[in-house]
């Protein structure tokens, strides 16, 4: 049997709540529209790039945000000391550009138990916490746990954008 992307049902956020409520709400109403933006797809559909010479797929997108799950809630905000999943040095791309040989399958469980590590990682942290994010050239940014949410939110925005039209140009089905 072929194995599909599984089918979700996406939660509507709360129109009024504390702001915890609410960011958190919103993080979930988009990591929801990703997968339903890859629902009922075959592995090969999600491994289908939009348009050349773009590489981009649902699959990388999947794996993509994974990636940026566990960076930000789990290695930035709570600390913790975790490899990449998919990135290398040989391949700083690699979750978004290694995916010919990629488990779809292995991929969107992956996703799962990153969101859900995310949310436990997250969960004791005040928004008001903050930590450093160390660049490349030695500087370093403060940062709390509320831009994370925002960011968060902005990313998988941005990215449900990405993966509306990939998915428009697999099967012509578009989202709401």
């Amino acid at each position: 049997m072929t194995w599909r992307a599984p089918e979700i049902t996406r939660k509507t956020e709360s129109y009024v709540a504390d702001e915890r409520t609410m960011l958190e709400g919103w993080l979930d109403y988009h990591r929801q529209t990703l997968l339903m933006k890859c629902a009922g797809l075959t592995a090969e559909q999600l491994k289908t790039p939009s348009v050349e010479p773009s590489g981009l797929t649902l699959l990388g997108l999947v794996r993509h945000m994974s990636e940026v799950e566990r960076w930000w809630f789990r290695i930035r905000a709570a600390g913790q000391q975790l490899d990449d999943l998919y990135i290398t040095d040989a391949s700083p791309d690699g979750d978004l550009d290694d995916i010919a040989d990629a488990d779809a399958e292995a991929g969107f469980a992956t996703f799962t138990a990153e969101v859900e590590a995310a949310r436990k990682a997250a969960a004791d942290l005040s928004l008001d916490a903050t930590f450093l994010r160390k660049r490349r050239d030695g500087s370093a940014d403060e940062m709390n746990v509320r831009w994370v949410y925002v960011h968060m939110i902005e990313e998988y925005a941005r990215h449900n954008g990405h993966a509306d039209l990939i998915r428009e140009r697999i099967d012509g089905v578009v989202g709401d």
